[in-house]
């Protein structure tokens, strides 16, 4: 993965009028949330689990044909990791699982820099997420968005391309363009292609620059250079305000 942060001139920053992003992974610390809830259930049993390599067994589990709607999935999840961690695999560990990632934090600069980018564009959250976790989540982040849409509306997940056409509508719906919208996320696999394959412009926030690996989020089959490119949301928002003042 290139760690060199960089803009573009594709689109200056100074041109868009929308902002829309992935949320979870980009706005909402899942993997932490995810270490978390499993570093209480292994501290109960007495065992000492290695966050990264649990990271590794979920990452395989959301490949599987069964998987459910995150976070629900998380039950699910915990039993694959549970079998190759021995962890008490209880229906109660599971629950526990799906809660502690529903309640996740944002990363500490997503609420503050959302907050600044919501003074120029409309903000638009597509999450794989489903509804009654994005409600939290966006509560968490300060209630910033213009519009919302998650699995239960869209019916699909990203990278499905009808979930993106289904936030184009809307735009194009309320008299916007969608040539407009910078599309935001850290997840290669879900967004960055898919949207350079769709033609829109893209900002990756590498949230993972300074640890090896893809963690919690599915590894691409290739990687895509994106548009802009910075390793915090803090750092796109820099770039916006220095766009506007010049």
């Amino acid at each position: 993965m290139d760690d060199q942060t960089a803009e573009t001139q594709v689109m200056p920053l100074t041109r868009f009028d929308y902002v829309s992003f992935d949320v979870v992974g980009t706005l909402i610390d899942f993997e932490g949330a995810i270490k978390a809830g499993l570093d209480a259930i292994a501290k109960a049993a007495g065992i000492d689990l290695d966050g990264e390599a649990a990271l590794s067994v979920y990452r395989a589990a959301r490949y599987e044909p069964d998987a459910l709607k995150f976070p629900d999935d998380l039950g699910r999840c915990y039993g694959r990791i549970a079998a190759a961690f021995g962890l008490p695999d209880t229906p109660e560990a599971r629950q526990s699982m799906i809660d502690a990632v529903g309640e996740a934090q944002p990363f500490p600069d997503s609420a503050e820099a959302l907050a600044r980018l919501a003074r120029r564009y409309k903000l638009i959250a597509m999450t794989n997420a489903r509804r009654w976790a994005y409600e939290k989540y966006a509560a968490k982040l300060g209630e910033p968005f213009w519009a919302g849409f998650t699995t239960d509306e869209t019916g699909t997940e990203k990278p499905d391309p009808a979930f993106f056409e289904q936030v184009f509508a809307h735009v194009a719906a309320t008299g916007g363009s969608t040539d407009r919208i910078l599309h935001t996320a850290q997840s290669q696999h879900h967004d960055i292609g898919i949207s350079r394959a769709l033609g829109m412009t893209n900002c990756w926030i590498q949230r993972r620059h300074a640890q090896k690996g893809y963690g919690g989020t599915i590894e691409p089959a290739e990687f895509t250079k994106p548009d802009y490119h910075f390793h915090s949301l803090a750092d796109l928002a820099d770039a916006v305000d220095r766009a506007f003042a010049d």
